[in-house]
């Protein structure tokens, strides 16, 4: 494949090379698993294709890449009834059931074949393509009508927005299934435990809440797949077999599920299907059976349908596996966030392909619903043959020597006092100098969006930790050159290096100190707003929770959390320890004008002169307030390259809407 041109013509046929180019290596990177070009290459490819669309929007289309980022949140899905019922099936659990199936195909077609194809577990999506261009998808619904997700599906990288080929037929019905991976499945439900928010049971209800997502850049961040496996119109182009359908599908530019076979008899389909009822633990994502069809369209329509399923296809469902082990006590993790985890350690038992001795508990509340002791037997799986789950206690085996477990009082790391904000299920260690969670609070104090210390990535932290140069953030700005000059893979180049851009990091000012913190439900613009109201972070650990209340876009939660932050004394012992080693406590964003004083302001589309975090800074400098959604109390809308629906929102109300030029224009007409 042709790596980036430095071409800079801006003419249709340079935009349409490029979107060529790009088209081809999603496909290599996401169906075939083959990448040809670096993510720089890539993401230059990306740029220029960005460039000229924002130079010439007329010339945007829906099957162009840039469509795929998602953009700002919807109202609501709209309904869409399926030109064709998407049917149930029956499903088989055993040999026996097989065999009765076969019968019955056999005494309607004597010769017939099957194809097996796995059965992904994941949310069923129809697509609709117009000449070539994917205009539509729709969740199954109830089969006859289903919910449009076409903007979080434009998201998905292995759903092609055009056909590599254009077949004679205008409009495609294309079936598939829209699946969460294992990898992003634990992912997800790792972030999701550090804020402790309720876990994904399987990847399954995880992958179908992202296809539903109001907000497509939710679902963009998800890294979801998609395998298709059905299209409507097959017979209408010529194809006879379901397994022609697949390679047709493939042709196309779609990710096939390539495990399918095809069969002449009955016993090697069942062999498959134990085959795999073992092997299943080994994919990426996650299956729950097999779904067996007779491969000849003729063959299907003389079997023909009964009123909820076809005769010809039936699903080979996976018997659950769960096995019984001990709890042998109830060990605590502490995360990032200071969320205290409770994990089982239990009797080592073989389920779902490999040996499991721990299982995390996530909250006391689970405990105690599910009614576990130490000592108990319990009834163990993979919640989507990935994590270890507990699913209940077994009481009847109980001995009267089971211990009811209770959540410490103080962090069993650091000491501290343990509390539970109220509505929250997560205990939590407030304590931000807590050894247990001193590494991970580290990476997030020197990000990007934080105190910014260039240089500083996870494998040096690990390192000083490792040493003991340092305990925790503050001691960063104890560091000598020579200490670090020492230290694996750090030469006296990048000590130098790092040295200064640890000194640059004390003038990052208020914001990004507060977002540093790390302080429970304070992200980047909460730490502005708190930033630009107080000051200094000695006015702000003075406010009371009430008082913070009040302040715009800080509800109850997060004045809690912030007030709750600042009452531990090894927070406020942290905060001076930084305040001496001079890392500057007071806003250096204070308002530089009044420019924008009261106005309420929308940024859509993306900028050539800022990055979204700069944009809204720059408004609020400037006295202005940058919002997320338009309404009629909005001042005026700010519109980039590649606006969304925000920008037509805005005209239908009646609210201005400016270019960046014209925005560039204000500034310099009010330095």
């Amino acid at each position: 494949m042709s790596t980036p041109n430095n071409n800079t013509g801006q003419g249709p046929e340079r935009l349409n090379q490029l979107k060529t180019q790009i088209e081809e290596a999603d496909y290599r990177y996401y169906v075939l698993d083959d990448p040809q070009i670096t993510d720089k290459e890539y993401d230059l490819l990306m740029r220029e294709l960005v460039e000229i669309e924002g130079a010439h929007p007329e010339w945007v289309s829906p099957d162009s890449p840039s469509q795929r980022v998602g953009g700002g949140p919807s109202a609501q899905f709209a309904k869409v009834r399926h030109r064709e019922p998407l049917l149930s099936l029956d499903n088989a659990f055993g040999r026996e059931e097989l065999a009765e199936f076969d019968r019955r195909v056999r005494g309607v077609v004597p010769d017939a074949e099957y194809v097996v194809e796995l059965k992904i577990d994941g949310l069923t999506v129809a697509l609709t393509y117009e000449e070539g261009i994917l205009t539509r998808a729709a969740t199954r619904g109830d089969g006859e009508t289903g919910e449009e997700i076409t903007a979080n599906v434009r998201t998905i990288k292995s759903v092609p927005l055009s056909l590599r080929s254009r077949p004679a037929a205008g409009r495609l019905d294309i079936r598939g299934e829209g699946y969460l991976p294992k990898e992003s499945f634990v992912r997800l439900n790792r972030e999701r435990e550090e804020e402790g928010q309720p876990l994904f049971a399987n990847p399954r209800n995880a992958g179908a809440g992202s296809l539903r997502q109001l907000d497509s850049r939710i679902t963009a961040g998800r890294k979801l797949g998609y395998f298709a496996y059905q299209l409507i119109q097959a017979e209408q182009i010529g194809l006879k077999t379901q397994a022609e359908v697949l390679q047709t599908l493939k042709e196309w530019g779609f990710q096939v599920n390539d495990s399918y076979k095809i069969f002449s008899k009955m016993e090697k389909v069942m062999e498959y299907c134990q085959e795999m009822t073992e092997e299943r633990h080994q994919l990426p994502y996650e299956i729950d059976g097999l779904v067996i069809k007779v491969n000849r369209f003729d063959q299907q329509r003389e079997l023909g349908f009964t009123a909820k399923s076809p005769r010809w296809a039936i699903a080979y469902k996976f018997p659950a596996e769960q096995v019984e082990t001990v709890v042998k006590s109830i060990d605590i993790n502490v995360g990032r966030t200071g969320v205290l985890t409770p994990t089982a350690i239990m009797q080592e038992v073989f389920v779902a392909g490999s040996t499991v001795a721990r299982a995390t508990l996530h909250n006391l509340d689970n405990i105690r619903e599910k009614d576990i002791r130490i000592g108990d037997h319990v009834l163990l799986h993979k919640a989507g043959d990935v994590i270890p789950e507990i699913i209940k206690s077994i009481p009847e085996k109980r001995t009267g020597r089971e211990m009811i477990f209770a959540m410490p009082e103080s962090c069993p790391a650091c000491d501290s006092p343990v509390v539970r904000l109220e509505g929250e299920a997560a205990y939590r260690c407030q304590n931000i100098s807590c050894p247990a969670r001193q590494r991970e609070a580290l990476f997030h104090f020197v990000s990007r969006d934080a105190m910014n210390i260039e240089g500083l990535g996870p494998a040096i932290i690990v390192q000083l930790l490792d040493k003991g140069l340092i305990d925790d953030a503050a001691g960063l700005y104890d560091l000598r050159h020579e200490q670090l000059e020492n230290l694996e893979r750090m030469g006296k180049k990048s000590a130098d290096n790092l040295i200064k851009a640890i000194e640059a990091s004390k003038t990052r000012g208020l914001a990004p100190l507060i977002f540093a913190l790390g302080i429970r439900n304070v992200g980047i613009k909460a730490g502005r707003v708190l930033a630009q109201k107080y000051g200094s972070m000695e006015k702000l650990q003075e406010a009371g929770e009430d008082e913070l209340c009040e302040v715009p876009d800080i509800g109850g939660i997060m004045a809690a959390s912030i007030t709750s932050f600042f009452r531990d004394r090894a927070n406020r012992d942290f905060i001076r320890r930084l305040q001496k080693a001079g890392v500057r406590m007071t806003d250096s964003r204070q308002a530089s004008s009044r420019l924008f004083a009261g106005q309420s302001i929308v940024v859509t589309g993306t900028l050539r002169s800022w990055d979204r975090r700069e944009i809204e800074e720059l408004i609020e400098t400037n006295g202005g307030k940058a919002s997320a959604s338009v309404s009629k109390k909005t001042s005026f809308v700010l519109c980039g390259e590649n606006p969304g629906s925000k920008a037509d929102k805005a005209q239908a109300l009646g609210v201005p809407v400016y270019s960046e030029e014209e925005f560039l224009e204000m500034l310099e007409e009010n330095p």
